[in-house]
């Protein structure tokens, strides 16, 4: 049984306490838990949600883990990705993304903003 109480933040902006950090860092051995980088006094830890809260996960002591700034920007990287392509799903299927303002297949707008008409390659407007 542990002695203290298991740390919660009050709102998912929450920071966790020092005290609170130390725990995190002793349970993994004082080791970045996707490297095994030792946290020495040049490597300053970061602390990251295992389970993202975007994904149900919770801001409390059991799921956040002590991480290298390297490891945690990769993994924030990918959980974007990730984040990005549930968002583009769901919009398809609700039917709430936006539709181009050229959605008449016979026009294309090029880089420079000119609209050409895409069966004769006359320029439409500028």
């Amino acid at each position: 049984m542990r002695s203290v109480d298991e740390w919660r933040g009050r709102t998912d902006d929450s920071a966790p306490s020092e005290s609170c950090k130390r725990r995190i860092l002793a349970r993994q051995g004082w080791v970045c838990a996707i490297t095994g980088v030792p946290f020495t006094d040049g490597v300053k830890a970061e602390y990251d949600h295992v389970t993202p809260l975007w994904l149900g996960g919770e801001n409390r002591e059991s799921n956040l883990q002590a991480i290298t700034k390297a490891a945690h920007i990769a993994k924030t990287k990918t959980e974007a990705t990730v984040r990005a392509k549930v968002n583009r799903i769901q919009s398809k299927r609700v039917g709430s993304k936006k539709t181009s303002s050229l959605s008449n297949p016979r026009f294309r707008k090029l880089m420079n903003g000119t609209v050409v008409d895409r069966r004769t390659g006359e320029v439409v407007s500028r």
